[in-house]
C-alpha cells in the first residue's frame, strides 16, 4: 500500500468569513506571507505526496492561477533584481503536479470526495480538508500515511476534544492498537450528548481506500441534507479495517475568523521577517502604550 495522491476539498462558499470569501475563495486568504491553501499543498508535497487534486467551484479559479507560471511578473521581477520574490513565486508553481475538478452542486464533503474518483482510480489517497492548517515537526498527513501503510487501512487524524465541542465534530469509537494508533468500529457526525462514542474527534485529515467511492456514490444524504463523508467513513470501517491515528501537532480552523486570526499570529510571530516586531507590537499594545 503506497499513498502517492491527495485529494484537497476547497469547494466551500467559505460563509463564515464574509464579507471577504465573496470573492476571494477562504483558501486563498493570505496567512501571513502564502495563502492557506499553499501551507496545505506543502503539508503533502513533504509527506511525499506526488499529485494533488483540488475540488474547487466556479468562483474559485484564482487558486488555479496562482500554481500556475506567471511570465509577465517573472520577467519582471528578474529585471529588478528582486531574485528571492522571483524564487518564491516559481517555487509556488513547481509544488507539485496539481490537478483541478469543479463540484458542479453544493452537495457536502462526501460529494466533493466523490467527484476525485477518476483521478485517483483504484490507489489509496489522501485527503486533507482545505480549511485545516497543521502545523506539526512531522507532517500530519505522513503520519498518518505511515500508520495507513503500516496497518494495510484507511487511516484518519484525530484529537481529543472537550465533550462540550464533540458535537462539532465526528466522535470515533476506538480501541488501543498502540501508542497514539486506534482500531477504529464506528463513529457519527455531531453527535448529540448521549450519541458520543468518545472524545476522538475527526480532524482534517484522512487517508482512504478508492472502496470509499462506491459508497458515497451510494450515499443517502444525511446531516444539514448533504452527503457526508463520515456516513460513508462509517460505513467504510465496518466493511474494511481503518485505523486512527491521535496525531502529534496544532490544528487551526483557519474557516472561521478566530481559528484564522490564532494561525496568522502563530505563523507570524515564527516568521524571520515579523517575528521579533510583532513581539514588540503586541507588548507595547498589552501595556496599553499603543
Amino acid at each position: 500500500m503506497k499513498v502517492r495522491k491527495a485529494v484537497i476539498p476547497a469547494a466551500g462558499l467559505g460563509t463564515r468569513m464574509l464579507p471577504a470569501t465573496k470573492t476571494v475563495p477562504k483558501e486563498m486568504l493570505p496567512l501571513v506571507d502564502k495563502p492557506v491553501i499553499q501551507y496545505i499543498i506543502e503539508e503533502a508535497v513533504n509527506a511525499g505526496i506526488e499529485d494533488i487534486l483540488i475540488v474547487t467551484n466556479r468562483a474559485k479559479s484564482a487558486m488555479d492561477d496562482y500554481f500556475d507560471y506567471y511570465p509577465e511578473l517573472e520577467t519582471r521581477l528578474n529585471q529588478s533584481g528582486k531574485d528571492k520574490e522571483l524564487h518564491e513565486v516559481r517555487r509556488a508553481a513547481d509544488l507539485a503536479n496539481i490537478f483541478y475538478v469543479r463540484q458542479k452542486e453544493t452537495k457536502g464533503l462526501g460529494h466533493a470526495i466523490w467527484r476525485a474518483k477518476r483521478f485517483v482510480g483504484d490507489e489509496p489517497f489522501a485527503v486533507l480538508l482545505g480549511d485545516d492548517i497543521m502545523r506539526a515537526e512531522k507532517p500530519v498527513i505522513g503520519q498518518l500515511i505511515q500508520a495507513a501503510e503500516k496497518y494495510e487501512a484507511s487511516a484518519v487524524g484525530v484529537q481529543q476534544v472537550a465533550t462540550e465541542a464533540i458535537s462539532k465534530y465526528s466522535s470515533v469509537k476506538v480501541s488501543p492498537l498502540e501508542d497514539r494508533i486506534f482500531s477504529v468500529s464506528d463513529m457519527n457526525e455531531k453527535p448529540k450528548p448521549e450519541a458520543i462514542f468518545s472524545n476522538y474527534a475527526i480532524l482534517g485529515r484522512y487517508v482512504l481506500t478508492h472502496q470509499i467511492f462506491d459508497i458515497l456514490e451510494n450515499q443517502a444524504p444525511g446531516y444539514g441534507g448533504e452527503i457526508q463523508l463520515t456516513d460513508g467513513l462509517r460505513t467504510l470501517c465496518q466493511r474494511e479495517k481503518m485505523v486512527a491515528v491521535d496525531f502529534e501537532g496544532r490544528r487551526y480552523d483557519t474557516g472561521n475568523l478566530k481559528g484564522f486570526l490564532e494561525a496568522t499570529i502563530d505563523f507570524a510571530l515564527d516568521h524571520p521577517e515579523t517575528g521579533d516586531w510583532l513581539r514588540e507590537f503586541m507588548r507595547h499594545k498589552v501595556n496599553g502604550m499603543g
